[in-house]
Formats: structure tokens, sequence, C-alpha cells
């Protein structure tokens, strides 16, 4: 369930009326390798297996889709929902890698991180010669908002969304923060082994921050864009990595701030 729909009262051109809205929901989940908790997070209920994946691969704990065995719902603790994810045994965890807090709030991004430098050296930067056109680009939003089911009925959800060179939407996902559906989507592309995501665009709603690039580039992805500005850690950020950044995608226009040469005007 990724909605509620308690009563409330409405004021509008000096009526007051009582009727039943529809909400985001807001839960939290802990997810745990090996039976130990490294994470709690707040997020919208929905797609957890694909959040646990993705959350692992762009925490570096993971590689590879075969580093999972099994991802599994728990019963529910007292505080939260819990997922336990089971890692096959050669894989080698360092707990103490982990550079988030325990606790991740969905509208924090870099909550937890240690420092901007620890995670710069943890991804290779993304190459190649792929490039995508301009007027596909400017298509994405429109049908990125289309495809937004829970967001129509609540107002309340980001949105993240992969797109191949065509323009194709790959998958898209929602969630009370941005940083747990770029998650999700990189998750379900982890788990049906489609990254390194080199040839492909990053979609998401709001503004781009460090970490959401941070995420993109654990999974390859080459071009990543968002309807608002991006920060300037993340444009600094996305020089650096090798990645094309747009911002302010909307409207017919966009604003690329890194690596341009991915679009072909």
């Amino acid at each position: 369930m990724n909605a509620t729909a308690p009563d409330v009262l409405r004021y509008a051109d000096g009526q007051i009326c009582e009727f039943p809205d529809e909400l985001a929901a807001e839960e939290p989940l802990e997810i745990r390798v090996r039976g130990r908790a490294i994470s709690v997070t707040m997020r919208t209920p929905g797609d957890d297996s694909d959040l646990a994946a993705g959350f692992l691969l762009t925490e570096g704990l993971i590689r590879h889709a075969s580093d999972i065995l099994n991802i599994q719902a728990c019963e529910r603790n007292e505080f939260s929902n819990v997922i336990n994810v089971l890692l096959a045994p050669d894989v080698a965890v360092d707990f103490d890698r982990l550079t988030r807090h325990v606790f991740a709030s969905s509208s924090c991004g870099l909550c937890g991180k240690v420092t901007v430098e620890a995670v710069r050296g943890q991804f290779p930067p993304v190459q190649g010669d792929f490039a995508i056109n301009a007027g596909v680009i400017l298509k994405l939003p429109e049908i990125m908002r289309r495809t937004q089911a829970t967001f129509d009925r609540t107002g309340g959800l980001h949105a993240a969304a992969v797109f191949d060179e065509r323009g194709e939407l790959i998958v898209l996902r929602e969630d009370v923060g941005r940083h747990n559906a770029v998650d999700k989507v990189i998750g379900h592309c982890l788990r049906s082994d489609r990254l390194p995501l080199d040839r492909h665009v990053l979609l998401v709603s709001g503004r781009s921050s460090f970490e959401i690039m941070q995420k993109a580039l654990a999974a390859g992805v080459a071009i990543v864009a968002a309807v608002s500005a991006p920060s300037s850690l993340a444009v600094e950020f996305a020089r650096e990595s090798g990645q094309t950044l747009i911002g302010f995608l909307r409207e017919g226009r966009m604003n690329v701030y890194a690596n341009p040469q991915r679009v072909r005007f």
C-alpha cells in the first residue's frame, strides 16, 4: 500500500467541506544483511527488495546481482518493517565501510556520509562515446509524469526513471524520498542484469544532489537528468566522474552542466 485516505477539512472559496484525501505513505524499513541491521530508512512501502538491492549496490557492499542469493521479508519488529538480504558466502562484507548512519530520513540524502572524498573513490568514472538526441531527452519528463500513478492520487511522491537511448522507459519507481526512488530503479536494474547503465538516462523529479550522482555512478549511469536544479557539489561530482548532468529539464528546455558531449543538439 502506498497511500492512505484520512478525512480532511478543505477550505476554498469561503466554503468548508470534509472529504477523504489520499496521502503518500511513509513507513520505516529496516534493512539487514546476514541478520545484522545496516540501515533504517523512511520510505514508501513497495518494491522493498529493489530498494534493498539498490541500497547495497550504491553503498558499495555488493557489485553484482549474483552477490545476492535471496531477499526475504521478515516479521515486523516494534519499530519498522524488516527485510533481510542473504549474500553469497564468498561476498566479504565490511560493515564498517557503510557511510550512512543507521537511520536515514526520506528527505535527507547525504545524511551519514563520512566524507565526500571517501565516496568519490568507491566507483570508477563513466566512459564511452554514448550520445543521445536532445529531442529524445526533452520528451522524457512527460513520459515519466504520465507513469506516476500514485503521484496523480497523492501529489506527494518523487519519481526516478531509467530510459534507454531511444527514450523507451525501462523502469519507474515512486517514493517519498528521491534517493529511495533512485535505489529502487537501480535495484531493479541490478536484479534484472541490466547494469551497467552506461547507455541509459536516469531521470529524477525535483533536484539532483551529490548523493543522486553517487548512486547513479554506482550503476554506471552515463546521463543523469532532473526537472529542477542541481547542487554545486552534484555538478562538481559529475564533471569529475565523467557523467553528463542535465538540470531544469522541462517545458522544452534543459541546462547541461557537465560533459555535454553525450547530448546531440
